[in-house]
């Protein structure tokens, strides 16, 4: 059974006043990587990852044969009833389809209405968005959550549309679920800090995750782009955290093998109310416990942060962020000597910024 913070209260806080129920949910969203193919994944480690949250939206399915197995997976794993539903297959052509698919926990969650693909009369999204309205079983907060994975497409230009399109979609949103708080999670192939994301920014939509990278690299421990995230209005959830889940660490996985058998996504998480995630390792592993990467505003990692955020020290700018991701892992500061351009006075400039998280290396 998943850890959560209590929902109990003493006997004499019941006699003196009304218990107030809060919405302590995790919601969660991963890229799966073409689950339904013949590929080879593994249905259990997908599993083992997910009982964690309460409620997850998944991009890259490819049958709804899947996402059946996927829940009695779940059910088995966790003793617990879980539910599902999924899109009809989106995409333009026949070539590549997908679904999108959510899976909640029954004593979590419940499905409250409105399930629906947005219909998009301009033909911008290559698979277009997927919402539908879920409560809370205890508190009865309701949020409508929106599922979208963007076109890679052949350069970042072909997902800007996309992009610049969900405003419009976010005022979508609130005209069909009115009052409700709007979150839309996914795989969006474009971090948060592109230019790209003014029109949904001036809408009123804030992103979760900033500074936390969410695709597997090749190289074991290394994560790079923040594609993976949550857009949502600040005043409309409780969210309390958040963060992306290394799930390698869970299986003791090299990366490559993960990319393979799980997904080059790592799945992103909030909480509500003070929810907190509990991840234990899988039987087996190296590790009996492993921490989830959180939201971190206050220091850029070397090793983990995405490229947006490692321009953001002295003297880094997009191809030195580029240079600094593809040599990683660093052992410490001094080491950025190595990139063309950074001496050791502008690798002192970044050592004494105060804007790098702690490396266990000193200049």
């Amino acid at each position: 059974m998943i850890l959560r913070t209590s929902r109990l209260l003493t006997v004499l806080m019941l006699a003196l006043a009304p218990a107030m129920a809060t919405a302590d949910m995790i919601v969660g969203s991963w890229n799966l990587r073409q689950l339904g193919w013949d590929n080879g994944k593994d249905i259990e480690k997908l599993a083992h990852i997910m009982q964690s949250m309460d409620l997850i939206a998944i991009q890259e399915l490819m049958s709804d044969d899947a996402l059946g197995e996927l829940v009695n997976q779940l059910e088995t794993t966790t003793g617990e009833g879980w539910e599902s539903m999924a899109s009809h297959s989106l995409g333009k052509g026949e070539r590549y389809r997908e679904h999108y698919g959510f899976v909640w926990r029954e004593s979590e969650v419940e499905y409250a209405q409105g399930a629906v693909v947005f219909l998009d009369h301009d033909d911008v999204f290559a698979r277009e968005p997927y919402s539908a309205v879920f409560r809370d079983v205890e508190s009865g907060l309701e949020l409508a959550l929106a599922n979208l994975h963007v076109v890679y497409g052949d350069s970042v230009g072909d997902r800007v549309p996309e992009i610049e399109a969900l405003a419009d979609y976010w005022g979508w949103l609130e005209e069909v679920y009115p009052g409700t708080p709007r979150l839309i999670a996914g795989d969006f192939n474009l971090e948060p800090d592109h230019e790209a994301w003014g029109p949904l920014r001036e809408a009123g939509a804030m992103p979760a995750l900033e500074r936390v990278a969410t695709t597997l690299a090749l190289e074991t421990g290394v994560y790079r782009s923040l594609y993976d995230n949550f857009w949502y209005e600040n005043n409309g959830l409780p969210v309390t955290d958040q963060g992306m889940i290394p799930f390698p660490s869970v299986f003791g996985m090299e990366h490559d093998v993960a990319r393979s058998e799980v997904s080059d996504h790592a799945p992103v998480f909030i909480a509500l109310d003070g929810a907190e995630l509990n991840l234990n390792a899988c039987p087996g592993a190296s590790t009996s416990t492993v921490d989830v990467e959180q939201q971190d505003a206050d220091c850029i990692d070397l090793n983990k942060s995405p490229e947006s955020a490692l321009e953001g020290l002295p003297h880094v700018g997009p191809v030195r962020a580029d240079l600094i991701a593809d040599s990683r892992p660093w052992d410490s500061v001094g080491q950025l000597t190595s990139i063309n351009g950074l001496g050791h006075t502008r690798v002192a400039d970044i050592n004494d910024s105060g804007l790098l998280c702690p490396l266990g290396g000193n200049v």
